[in-house]
């Protein structure tokens, strides 16, 4: 199986550390935003898309990369986030413009992360720490299912 992860990590890369430890397992390619301009997505049997949430929402980076992307035809994807709060709720807008360019979203992973975005900053940041070990086992538990999803 050929993977593909494509992400963006701002201030503290707390995104960028779930992204590694997700690619640790699916032992594919991995990116930024930015650098997935000359990418053949066709050449990949399952992408991963993920950043940090900013407001509910993921980083324009992901955003605008995915607006060009244009259609596929039941391609396999998956989503990952990290916010303050870590909620999974925050990647169900990703997973509706994904499924409406045709792909089959087969997984979803969010957690905590560092924040000090917008008004936390004032009060030193929310969820200090994180992502933590326990997070990092989930986004590797995370991975061998969609391994798992993908083989079966």
């Amino acid at each position: 199986m050929n993977s593909l992860i494509i992400y963006e990590s701002t201030e503290h890369k707390n995104t960028e550390k779930i992204a590694f430890k997700i690619n640790d397992v699916l032992k594919g390619d991995l990116i930024k935003a930015e650098e997935a301009d000359e990418i053949e997505f066709s050449k990949y049997d399952l992408i991963g898309l993920g950043s940090g949430i900013f407001y509910g929402r993921f980083h324009k980076g992901i955003l605008d990369l995915i607006d060009h992307l244009g259609k596929f035809e039941n391609k396999k994807a998956f989503i990952f986030s990290t916010s303050g709060q870590g909620k999974e709720n925050y990647n169900n807008s990703l997973k509706s413009i994904l499924v409406t360019q045709g792909f089959d979203v087969i997984g979803s992973f969010a957690c905590k992360g560092f924040d000090t975005f917008g008004p936390f900053k004032i009060l030193g940041g929310i969820a200090k720490g994180r992502p933590n070990e326990k997070d990092m086992k989930a986004a590797e538990d995370f991975a061998a299912e969609l391994l798992k999803k993908f083989t079966e």
